[in-house]
């Protein structure tokens, strides 16, 4: 896929209440290494969203890679990834049936479908 012809991801999870504050503070400061494996992996323009009413999170992305299935296997393989997913797994709630957690094939994050885009 040319860089020139992102793909645009969309994805949702719940937040638990009793850790919203600890997510945004997390978040307020991303681990380096973390940061560094999103770009290694060809993710950007990534933005989370939170609707604080339904405490859903909401992800937007883009892959601009080759290989999308290669980068993530490559993302979960980082340690440091695999700590960070296992502190925000324990803050969120999936919307995948049968999910262990983000390193569960299956996913975490629930993928939307685009239905409209206008550029």
């Amino acid at each position: 896929m040319p860089a020139s012809q992102p793909l645009r991801l969309g994805q949702i999870v719940r937040l638990k209440r009793s850790s919203l504050a600890d997510y945004k503070a997390c978040h307020a400061a991303v681990w380096p290494a973390v940061l560094q494996q999103i770009k290694d992996c060809n993710i950007v323009d990534y933005s989370i969203f939170l609707d604080e009413g339904s405490m859903t999170l909401y992800a937007t992305m883009k892959y601009t890679g080759s290989d999308f299935e290669a980068d993530m296997a490559n993302m979960r393989a980082n340690p440091e990834v695999q700590n960070w997913w296992k502190m925000t797994d324990g803050m969120q709630e999936t919307l995948v049936e049968g999910s262990t957690g983000s390193m569960d094939p299956v996913g975490w994050w629930k993928p939307l479908e685009e239905v409209f885009r206008v550029e």
